[in-house]
């Protein structure tokens, strides 16, 4: 399975959302990409060393959608509750999968913010990998 992760700029939730995709996967055969409806600044200092203190590795520039990671996916997570689940409506006349987890977007300044946006995310991560099997 291909997963697909995304927020709108990719600095913060679905970036975090690949990375603990990637802590908690043990099957080799799902693979997880994140990408922004927007392209966005560089990922906050905060950001990465909250990520890093609970195992996680995120990379610290965002990647915009492109064409290619929409034909790649299988499954498409909109991880945000600002991104519209429209952008990939398409998805089920595909055969692809649909997700949407509405996390907030917060000022994500804090350890607290970040801390607490891995933890809603963990949440729902555990669910997906659940189904996945």
């Amino acid at each position: 399975m291909n997963i697909l992760f995304i927020c709108k700029f990719n600095k913060y939730r679905s970036k975090l959302a690949e990375g603990i995709f990637n802590k908690l996967n043990k099957n080799a055969n799902n693979k997880a990409k994140s990408g922004g409806l927007i392209r966005g600044r560089p990922v906050l200092p905060i950001t990465i060393k909250v990520a890093k203190d609970n195992g996680i590795k995120i990379g610290k520039m965002p990647q915009g959608l492109t064409s290619e990671m929409i034909i790649w996916q299988n499954m498409a997570v909109i991880v945000a509750d600002d991104v519209p689940r429209q952008i990939l409506a398409d998805n089920p006349k595909y055969g692809k999968k649909l997700k949407v987890w509405k996390i907030k977007d917060v000022d994500n300044s804090t350890e607290k913010d970040v801390q607490r946006t891995i933890t809603e995310i963990e949440k729902e991560m555990r669910k997906l990998l659940k189904e996945l099997g």
